[in-house]
């Protein structure tokens, strides 16, 4: 697939440190914070059943430009999990 500019992609590290996150393209903002939303739940949903010890997790947007994959932020500087999002 070839990526083009203004593609988004959601990044996922569930257990800090890792230089090997899981990315998955989205189409929207939309999309994404609904998915980061999930998975962190879901990590959450695994430490309190007791699937899995600990945890220290992380993730966010990523939009493609000018060549390379950079952090999203809206207008006002917002990361996804802090961005207002339009129904």
């Amino acid at each position: 697939m070839k990526i083009k500019e203004g593609s988004l992609r959601v990044w996922w590290i569930p257990q800090v440190p890792s230089d090997n996150p899981f990315r998955v393209e989205v189409s929207t903002v939309n999309k994404a914070k609904l998915l980061v939303e999930v998975l962190g739940n879901y990590d959450a949903y695994q430490f309190e059943n007791d699937i899995k010890p600990d945890y220290c997790n992380t993730g966010g947007l990523e939009v493609f430009e000018d060549g390379k994959w950079v952090e999203w932020e809206d207008e006002e500087g917002n990361n996804v999990e802090d961005a207002e999002v339009q129904e």
